[in-house]
């Protein structure tokens, strides 16, 4: 702790909205921020919106207007990024270019006194990259904070593979003695944040290029039934499409083509088109004065009254509270609509394995919640039937999502990418389990961590998911990670490293 309790002043370069967040935390936490910008002009600017903002500070009864007023007497506007300065740690947010970041940098090192440590709040270039433009690249390291900075509590620590040892140590303190929760993480492509959040991106995609489910309807299914805060593309809307395609596709090519990260044709496909999301009133979904339009959801039909036969016994305690006529002997009758309920297999699989009807067979998603349950409806499916299933599971309440049958339907393809995605960066020892957990709960807002959370769901219910998936599609993108099948054979829990070889010599 001692480097980052004697640290007094900082130097922030660029003034875009990462930079003047970096600024306002630091001035905030009591040191002196040097705000410097290639544009003069830029750093008027910046300093008067942050004033403002510690104003707004004041008003919501978060800071006293004696700690504001403290706050913007530390804010010291430079003419120059590379004026003259003593200052104890330089934070570059400049555009996200390897060749500005590098000659910045190494103009850094000409005026900046020896002890200065050097962070890059890069988001997507290796910082070893960055840091080749130095005669001394033991003392860059990154920090990449999140947008909006006072709001988003999370920031990444990375150090490349010749900064100094006792730096990552030195900027976790700090970052926590400026308020924020830091993780580290290892110089890799999307490093960790972006890395694990992959997996519900590219698979939403996938499930849309396979026509198993309309964008809203993977939106409202991931809201309602995985708890996200946002469906995956009202996420892909509000970041803009000519960010989030880039960054899948340098993750994808980071990775050497590793396929469960494969991006979609989709998305570049509606990039080169323009629909790039809310900036430009139009990507997935269309905005008018920035509101979202969305079309209402489809009612359920009025379908001829049949019993209901179920392999699950608490989903007919649920149709049978709601007036539902439910049968419950071992076997279907001849005018029963049949609901399934599997893990991993699609509904038709599983009802042909259990000897069942397939034609007045349906798939019920064992994840539905209170709120919502997903039906599934394959090809051979007889259509008044499935219209029974629809009206008896609408009866219950709840709002039903219809979507084309398939392996794992919508909710449960999409918890085990996430969850296998997170399991590769562990494997990996690309991050702690805990920091795994930690970042994407801060950063990406998920309701628990994604090794947690596969946890609660069960390993082995998740592997086989992905197994049944990989055997149906023949696509080497659900191939599982050895630290969920390993877990899942062995009775580990997803958030323990268990025993290393390491661990033989302590």
């Amino acid at each position: 702790m001692q480097w980052a309790e004697q640290v007094s002043a900082v130097r922030v370069i660029g003034t875009g909205v990462m930079g003047r967040g970096i600024a306002q935390i630091a001035a905030a936490a009591g040191l002196a921020v040097e705000l410097a910008d290639a544009r003069a002009e830029a750093v008027t600017s910046a300093v008067d919106q942050i004033g403002r903002m510690f104003d707004k500070l004041v008003g919501k009864g978060r800071m006293t207007a004696e700690q504001a007023a403290a706050a913007r007497e530390r804010l010291r506007p430079v003419d120059s990024p590379l004026a003259p300065t003593e200052c104890d740690l330089v934070v570059e947010a400049v555009r996200e270019d390897l060749a500005t970041k590098r000659e910045l940098f190494a103009e850094l090192e000409k005026i900046c006194p020896a002890r200065a440590v050097f962070a890059t709040n890069t988001s997507s270039l290796q910082v070893t990259s960055i840091a080749t433009a130095l005669d001394d690249p033991s003392r860059l390291a990154g920090l990449h904070f999140f947008n909006p900075v006072p709001l988003m509590r999370l920031v990444e620590v990375i150090p490349g593979a010749r900064t100094a040892a006792w730096i990552p140590d030195a900027l976790v303190d700090l970052v926590r003695r400026l308020g924020h929760t830091p993780v580290r993480a290892t110089d890799t492509p999307g490093f960790l944040v972006n890395h694990a959040g992959r997996g519900l991106i590219t698979e939403a995609l996938q499930v849309l290029a396979e026509g198993v489910a309309t964008t809203s309807d993977v939106d409202r299914i991931c809201r309602d039934v995985l708890g996200l805060r946002m469906g995956p593309f009202e996420l892909m809307d509000l970041t803009g499409l000519d960010v989030t395609h880039p960054a899948m596709e340098s993750i994808w090519t980071g990775y050497y083509g590793d396929p469960r990260l494969r991006p979609s044709p989709i998305t570049r496909t509606r990039l080169e088109a323009g629909l790039l999301g809310r900036k430009t009133g139009e990507g997935f979904y269309a905005y008018v004065d920035g509101v979202k339009q969305e079309e209402p959801e489809p009612q359920a039909p009025e379908a001829v009254a049949r019993p209901v036969w179920s392999d699950s016994a608490d989903l007919l305690d649920v149709l049978a509270g709601a007036g539902v006529q439910v049968e419950r002997g071992p076997e279907p009758s001849a005018e029963a609509v049949v609901l399934v309920t599997p893990y991993g297999h699609s509904a038709a699989t599983a009802a042909r394995s259990a000897d069942l009807p397939v034609a007045r067979a349906c798939g019920v998603d064992p994840l539905s919640t209170e709120a919502r349950c997903t039906l599934s409806v394959h090809p051979a499916c007889d259509a008044e039937f499935a219209r029974s299933a629809w009206a008896a599971l609408a009866a219950t309440g709840r709002a039903v999502t219809v979507v084309r049958d398939s392996p794992g339907m919508v909710a449960q393809r999409i918890l085990a990418a996430i969850v296998n995605t997170s399991c590769f960066i562990a494997e990996q020892r690309l991050a702690s389990p805990a920091d795994i957990d930690t970042a994407v709960r801060i950063a990406l807002g998920y309701p628990r961590g994604p090794l947690e959370w596969g946890q609660q769901v069960g390993p082995r219910r998740v592997l086989s998911v992905l197994r049944a998936l990989q055997s149906a599609t023949g696509d080497p993108r659900y191939r599982p990670s050895r630290w969920l099948v390993e877990r899942a054979e062995l009775g580990l829990d997803l958030t323990e490293t268990g025993t290393t070889p390491q661990d033989l010599l302590t």
